[in-house]
């Protein structure tokens, strides 16, 4: 599946997210990544960003699809992290 994650951390606590997403998901800007990922990463993801996060206080948004060519993405503007140079 493909998803689009972005998050709303405590400061105290956005490092430690951003470095596990970073484990599952390409980084393309603040607090946003974006890949595929099986049902099971994504389980196992989800579980490590609970532990980190304070679910009274912060949030993590998740949109799924089927396949990235389901989704029309356009970018204005300066590109953060470019995913198109893997090979």
């Amino acid at each position: 599946m493909y998803v689009i994650l972005v998050y709303d951390i405590g400061e105290k606590r956005v490092a430690k997210m951003l470095k596990h997403c970073r484990k599952y998901l390409n980084w393309i800007q603040n607090s946003v990544f974006e890949g595929e990922i099986t049902e099971a990463k994504l389980k196992e993801m989800l579980m490590g960003a609970r532990a980190i996060m304070n679910e009274d206080q912060d949030s993590v948004i998740l949109f799924k699809s089927r396949n990235e060519r389901w989704l029309d993405k356009e970018i204005i503007g300066v590109e953060r992290s470019s995913i198109d140079n893997f090979l």
